[in-house]
């Protein structure tokens, strides 16, 4: 009876054994039908029921073949997560989704895996709060971090997991809450990551109980107060980073004793007194403390530190000497020490081991020379000297390092010539060298250095002639050569720099003619060749462009004045030249004489005829194409061109037909004129008015007589633009209120057609800036903003592959007939690639002016917080009420620079606030203008996600006013009620 009893209790056990494996089967089946990815990867080939579950990819079993963890972190799957089932898992212990794309909220049902010690959901795209997990009591470690959540997070839960270990919920914009208590409890703590996720208040005192901790990070926060004195307790730290937050007082007494300390980052507050404290942290191997109010010496024992890699300490108010040996000991990466009081010399050996990619000491007072030893440092990249007491000469190799990207030298007192060395500059993009005492001549060599967009030489004393080879520098975009002792003609082969928008020669000796292909430049923007002895005519080609600023005055110009020259804008620009003449008697010029006058009516006659030739040609080879074509048809039976010849791609439902679209194609619709492409309105019968871009296609096979279809992926077929097929990879599948709804493509070989809604207000660039300006109170600016922020956090944050716009500006922001705004104009974005790097390589500037971030001059290598750059400008103009270029800004200034000179004083931001926004709201409009402060800032690590640059907006929401109370002494208070809050 014994013997039956045990078989029939092994009989259940197994009964029961098996039924429980079946249920994980099922289990882990359904995860699997839950996520997508890549179709060729081979992820779930296992996890099929010919195998066992323990031989899953990604599942770990115990001995009883029961699951206890599941990683299946960055393997790129979307979809959502069913914790209803997954935590029926007896034995589950630790679940690993990081690096995907995961989305939707995550259930209460987590609240039932209490056995888990791992979970790890960071870097996804969930939504909605975080639920309160208090039953998970047993976890040791908690990965949240940049995962979408938001709402206000459950702090409280943390309490009931006193082993906890390790701890990051950063980078999600969470509601704002004072820096959580509860972390103290947590005493077993050894990594902490809570940056940028919307903290505030002080700094617990019991932080400095946590004496596990060896990594402890919460920059980018709204932390105040001074750092605790008991944070010199956790002295297991080796990274302490807590910079962009607003700390105020000294490092603390006692620092000292963080002796295990290799990275170090307290920028971006506003700390003060000296680095005394730093000196005996001899283990740093990364020391930053910049944009602070520092003052006093750099430590010279700082120089004696032999593992130091890098060092930032820009922008705060340090005197004395760099010390002399920083750097020379470990592969020193760079150093940036500039907006200081810095004395002596540059210290010659911080490229000893050949590691260093930037020299960065601008505006201090250092004296000497360049030391020759960076002539020799071939990983430089950025050599920035710039405003400071520099003398010498400068050492020729320095001219060809082989990866410099920018070389800027300006505002000192430096001798020399541009040496021949450059030749072998393959990578510089911008040379910065005004008001120094360079002389010679530019080499011609200069031609060789391919990558240049920026050459300033201005202020100099540089003679001879312009090289001829200059015109091989296709990309170069800004030229200036003004006061020097240039002499000789303008070389023509310059017109083969299409790229060029800012040419200035000024106060030189050029002579000769104006070289006529000047006058066909793009994108020209600003041309300056006053004060030279320029003869013959002005080219009639300069008056097709649209010039910001113009200036041929004081040379020998004869000849008539172009009638598109004698703008009232240009008023002044063409004094100075006694032998120009005006056929309407204008701006102070003679008249023409008739001999004059009949050499420009022949001249004019013949030009017309000769176009009228062209045209009569033209329209009669389109005749006789279209005739064969017709013949064509006939003979291969094909149907009407209408409705053979178009391939529509609709993404919504259509309300229309491709012959109501292509009907509406005339010169009486056309609306406006875009980078890529011509804009018309067109008209619907049912009274919808919806906007068509037409772009003709490039590069049409000669001979193809087949239509193609459009790539909803972007891929190259027939003959379709770049643009084209940047604009329909972006906006195909997004669906967002504030990005401009794309309803369909129209594709042929020889054109294609993108059918958008219509918004009637035109652009925020008109409204703030043009002749259609109209007032915008600070409510509807300041919804503007939101609603375009949340656009591009949606880009950025919300697709399946982000998207890169790399184009936005207030011209690309249009508005409905609500003034809401629409991100729109896709035509130089970038989809993010699963197997492309962070940073996107582009071999072109892409953007204007004004807008572009600043590494695009030197990297080419940009990524979504290039765009954050250009978004902070257009708050700057949102706030301001100003262009992004002006000349109240000063020469070689931006928007950017100016608003970020004033952000130095709360005085000086409110200056810069439009003057037109009322004194009640003035609060929160230099709010916004920190915002765009903190997302022009020149490193792009340092810039905000557009995730967080939503919640820093969403924080400053104007209050719905109620009323306002004066008081005795005629101040005003409002009273009001947040609805947000």
């Amino acid at each position: 009876m014994f013997a039956a009893f045990r078989v029939l209790l092994l009989l259940s056990l197994f009964s029961l054994l098996s039924a429980q494996l079946h249920d994980q089967r099922q289990i882990l089946l359904n995860l699997k039908s839950s996520l997508h990815n890549s179709k060729f990867s081979k992820l779930f080939d296992s996890w099929n029921d010919n195998n066992s579950v323990c031989s899953f990819h990604g599942v770990t079993c115990n001995t009883l073949r029961s699951v206890t963890e599941i990683n299946l972190s960055d393997q790129t799957l979307t979809g959502a997560l069913p914790f209803d089932s997954l935590c029926n898992l007896p034995s589950l212990q630790k679940l690993a989704f990081g690096f995907n794309y995961l989305y939707g909220k995550v259930s209460e049902d987590i609240r039932k895996c209490v056995n888990l010690r791992y979970l790890d959901l960071g870097n996804n795209l969930f939504s909605g709060p975080f639920p309160d997990i208090s039953p998970l009591n047993q976890l040791q470690y908690l990965f949240l971090n940049k995962s979408g959540f938001s709402g206000t997070f459950p702090w409280q839960s943390l309490l009931n997991m006193t082993g906890l270990l390790q701890l990051s919920v950063g980078d999600n914009p969470f509601d704002f809450t004072p820096f959580p208590k509860e972390v103290v409890s947590l005493k077993k703590l050894n990594w902490l990551y809570l940056s940028n996720c919307t903290l505030g208040g002080k700094l617990p005192v019991g932080l400095g109980n946590l004496t596990e901790l060896t990594e402890l990070e919460f920059s980018d926060n709204f932390i105040t107060g001074e750092l605790p004195a008991e944070i010199v307790n956790l002295r297991k730290l080796w990274q302490f980073v807590f910079f962009n937050n607003t700390f105020t007082g000294k490092i603390p007494t006692g620092f000292r004793n963080l002796k295990g300390l290799v990275n170090l980052d307290g920028s971006t507050n506003r700390l003060e007194g000296d680095l005394s404290e730093l000196k005996y942290l001899t283990n740093l191997v990364s020391l930053q403390f910049f944009e602070n109010n520092l003052s006093g010496e750099i430590p010279n024992e700082i120089g004696e530190f032999k593992r130091l890699r890098s060092l930032s300490l820009y922008r705060n108010k340090l005197t004395g000497p760099i010390p002399q040996k920083v750097g020379s000991w470990a592969e020193f990466d760079f150093i940036d020490v500039s907006e200081n009081f810095l004395t002596g010399t540059i210290p010659p050996e911080m490229c000893k081991k050949g590691k260093m990619t930037a020299l960065l000491v601008l505006q201090n007072k250092l004296t000497g020379e360049i030391p020759a030893t960076y002539g020799d440092c071939w990983s430089l990249k950025r050599l920035r000297v710039s405003n400071n007491l520099l003398s010498g000469t400068v050492p020729p190799a320095i001219w060809g390092l082989p990866n410099a990207e920018i070389i800027d030298i300006e505002l000192n007192q430096l001798e020399g010539m541009v040496a021949s060395d450059i030749r072998n500059a393959k990578k510089l993009a911008s040379i910065l060298a005004r008001q120094n005492r360079l002389s010679g001549e530019i080499p011609e060599e200069i031609s060789k250095a391919t990558s240049l967009l920026s050459v300033d030489l201005s202020e100099n004393q540089i003679s001879g002639k312009i090289p001829e080879g200059i015109g091989e520098l296709k990309g170069l975009g800004s030229l200036h050569l003004q006061r020097n002792r240039l002499s000789g003609s303008i070389p023509e082969s310059l017109g083969s720099c299409k790229s060029l928008n800012d040419i200035d020669l000024s106060r030189n000796s050029l002579s000769g003619e104006i070289p006529a292909s000047l006058g066909s430049f793009p994108a020209l923007n600003y041309l300056n060749l006053s004060d030279n002895n320029l003869s013959g005519e002005i080219p009639r080609g300069l008056s097709f462009l649209r010039l910001s600023l113009f200036d041929l005055s004081y040379n020998r110009l004869t000849g008539p004045i172009p009638q598109a020259l004698t703008l009232e804008a240009y008023n002044g620009s063409l004094s100075g030249n006694p032998g120009l003449c005006s056929v309407d008697a204008i701006n102070s010029f003679p008249r023409c004489s008739s001999s004059s006058g009949m050499s420009k009516d022949i001249r004019a006659l013949i030009i017309c005829f000769a176009i009228a030739s062209i045209l009569l040609l033209s329209c009669l080879g389109v005749y006789l194409q279209l005739k064969r074509r017709k013949e064509e048809g006939e003979r291969f039976g094909e149907r009407s061109l209408k409705k053979e010849s178009w391939d529509v791609k609709s993404f919504h439902v259509l309300s229309f037909s491709e012959g109501e679209i292509l009907d509406s194609i005339r010169q009486e619709n056309l609306i406006g004129k875009g980078g890529s492409g011509n804009v018309y309105r067109v008209t619907l019968s049912n009274g919808k008015e919806l906007a068509v871009k037409h772009i003709w296609n490039t590069d049409v096979p000669a001979r193809k007589k087949s239509w193609s279809s459009t790539s909803m992926l972007g891929t190259k077929q027939g003959g379709k633009s770049k643009e084209f097929d940047a604009e329909v990879q972006a906006l195909s599948s997004i669906r967002h209120v504030n990005v401009v709804k794309l309803y369909c493509s129209i594709t042929s070989e020889d054109s294609s057609l993108l059918v958008y809604e219509y918004l009637p207000n035109g652009s925020l660039w008109d409204r703030l800036h043009t002749s259609r300006k109209m007032e915008l109170d600070w409510e509807t600016r300041y919804e503007i903003a939101v609603g375009a922020a949340k656009g591009l956090e949606y880009l950025h944050h919300g697709c399946e592959r982000p998207v890169l716009h790399r184009d936005v500006k207030s011209s690309n922001i249009l508005l409905d007939e609500f003034l809401k705004p629409r991100i729109a104009d896709f035509g130089l974005a970038k989809v993010v690639q699963a197997n492309v790097g962070k940073d996107s390589y582009t071999g072109v500037i892409a953007g204007t002016h004004g807008y572009i971030a600043p590494e695009y001059g030197y990297t080419y290598k940009v990524n979504e917080k290039s765009d954050v750059y250009s978004f902070g400008v257009v708050l700057m103009e949102l706030v301001t009420g100003k262009r992004p270029i002006e000349a109240e800004f000063g020469e070689n200034k931006d928007m950017v620079s100016w608003v970020h000179n004033k952000a130095r004083s709360k005085e000086g931001l409110s200056s810069a606030v439009d003057s037109r926004i009322p004194e009640i709201y003035k609060e929160e409009a230099c709010k916004v203008l920190r915002t765009a402060v903190l997302c022009t800032g020149t490193l792009p690590a340092l810039r905000p996600t557009m995730r967080a640059v939503v919640q820093k907006l969403e924080d400053a929401e104007p209050l719905k006013l109620v009323g306002i109370v004066i008081s005795k002494d005629g101040g005003e208070k409002k009273i009001g009620v947040n609805e947000k809050k």
